[in-house]
Parts: structure tokens; sequence; C-alpha cells
């Protein structure tokens, strides 16, 4: 019988689930679309999941909006006859029209047809952690927690919980029922949830699940402007242009020292130094690759002492 490697695992949340400290996020395998990273094989997507759950992966973050619907397709296919080993997060209240045009919608009737859509293409009849992508300005929010409660209730969902929302969401949304999660982004370039948005989950149960933290491959130590697909959606974003690139990519050399004693690469020691927040439960990282996976798998094994988040820290304050 094959041995499952150990990895780190944390309760998400009130009484909620154990997770992986790595969790495996799928917005890059869902291939093209408005906001994609460029072509993906498929084949080449499934085997690096499932190389993510022989090193010790539990748990598979996705979304609808991922390659409009391909993501969870995808997904499906790599979980076979797995799926009672995984615990399995997607998304609603972003959807797209006939001409692939996205837009965020979070109604409770949009809910309940989403939910609908993600239980076919995902082949399974539950959903581990059903979470709202972003807050819908044209829906109070009251309504739209109202029917993931409701979900919940209905047995659809296992576990409910949020992305992207501040504090004051957070506290309305946990007045109808308990969010068990919230998913925001966090990482040394993308700080400014720990003032009141990371205290509030700590005080509240509230498990947080960061995404990039590697800030979408800008502090993984290899980022090359070059190397991206010409579609990629990091090409018109201002965290991969000038003057900020230059000034992010050398931030990250002088991050290098501090892993290199670590024996950890640059992208390693940015995932390990968002683990060490109280308030983060897992940190959501993406991967396209066996090999991607198996240098995300290695954060957790490096471990900062209080020295290096000094140096950190300091390094921050300078960029």
């Amino acid at each position: 019988m094959k041995t499952i490697p150990t990895m780190e695992r944390r309760t998400l949340g009130k009484n909620g689930p154990e997770l992986s400290v790595i969790g495996f996020g799928t917005w890059a395998i869902g291939g093209p679309w408005e906001f994609g990273w460029g072509p993906v094989k498929d084949e080449e997507s499934i085997r690096a999941i499932r190389r993510g759950i022989d090193l010790g992966i539990n748990w598979i973050d996705t979304a609808p909006v991922y390659g409009l619907g391909h993501s969870e397709e995808v997904v499906a296919r790599a979980l076979e006859g797995k799926r009672q080993d995984i615990f399995l997060a997607t998304k609603c209240g972003m959807v797209w029209d006939d001409s692939k045009r996205v837009k965020i919608h979070a109604s409770p009737a949009g809910i309940k047809r989403e939910i609908a859509m993600s239980l076919r293409r995902l082949k399974t009849d539950y959903i581990d952690l059903y979470q709202i992508h972003w807050p819908d300005p044209e829906i109070p929010v009251e309504e739209s927690w109202g029917a993931m409660a409701e979900l919940q209730d209905e047995g659809k969902v296992r576990y409910i919980g949020v992305c992207n929302y501040d504090a004051a969401l957070l506290k309305k949304c946990n007045k109808i029922a308990q969010v068990q999660s919230l998913q925001p982004p966090y990482s040394l370039l993308r700080r400014q949830i720990e003032s009141d948005i990371l205290p509030y989950c700590l005080e509240g149960g509230i498990g947080g699940v960061a995404y990039s933290p590697m800030q979408s491959g800008l502090l993984s130590g290899t980022f090359d402007i070059n190397r991206i697909a010409a579609d990629d959606w990091r090409r018109n974003n201002k965290y991969y242009q000038e003057p900020y690139l230059s000034r992010a990519l050398k931030f990250v050399d002088d991050l290098k020292p501090i892993a290199q004693a670590r024996n950890a690469s640059a992208g390693q020691l940015a995932i390990a130094w968002v683990l060490r927040h109280p308030a983060v439960t897992s940190a959501i990282v993406g991967a396209r690759s066996e090999a991607q996976v198996e240098e995300i798998t290695g954060a957790p094994r490096c471990i900062l002492s209080n020295e290096d988040c000094a140096k950190i820290e300091l390094l921050s304050q300078k960029f």
C-alpha cells in the first residue's frame, strides 16, 4: 500500500475540517479566458493535481469562472476514484454570457443556478466548501449569504465561506450564519488585510485561506515577464508593469539569501511567510505541472525564525 506523505494540517475556522497548509489552486488550469494564464494541457494539469495529492495536499480550490467551466471539469477528471479523500472547494457569484463576458452576480436565484451547474461539472453530489467569489454591490449581502445558508441546510454544501470580503461584510454575514472561511489575497507585496480583516478572522473563528501568496508568480524568484503567454492577464496588470515590476524583482532578489539559508527558494519563503500568520489556515497555490507542485509542497518545510522575519520586515519597509 502506498503511503501518502504527511503535510501539516490546520483546522479551518470554528470546528471545521483539517486542511493541508497548501491548497491546490486551479485558476491557471482553466486555460484561456478573459483572465486566463495562456494555453494549458489538460493531461498535464491532471498529473499535477494527482501529484499534489501524492505529496500530501488534501484540498483543491476551483471556481466556475476559471476557464468558464473548464477548470471544474478538469478537477473532476483528476479526482476520479479520489473524491471522498479530497476536500473540494468551489465558488459562485461570477457568471458569463454567450459572448463570454464575465460579471459579478450573486443573487439568491443565481447562486442556486450555479450550484447545480458546478455539481454537474464536478461530478459530485455535494461541495465541501462553497464560497461567494466577490461581493456583489447590486445585491444586499444578507440576501446572497442567506441563499448560501439555505444550500448548507439542504446538504448540498458542507461549509460556506466568502472571498475578497472586508470586515464589515463579514460581520453582516455572521449575523445570519457562521462564515467558515475567508479567501483573501495575501502576500509580501499585498499586506493590506493585516490591519483589520485578519484580526477579525482570528477573533471570530473564520479560517483564512490566502490566495496568491507568491503574487501570481512575481515572488517565485524565477519570474520573467517575457516568458508568459501573450494573452496572460498579468500583461495588463499594474503589478507586472514598470516601474513596479523592477522594484518588486529587486525585492525578491534581496529575499533570496534568507531563503537560501533555509535551503528554500524565494517562492517557498514567500509561501512560508504567509503561513506564519495565525489567522491563515492554508495558502492556495496554483500549479500547472508536476515540477511546480513539487516546488510548492516544499514550502511548509521552510521554517522562518524570528530573525528571518525581522530581516524580511526590514526589506518590506524599504520596498
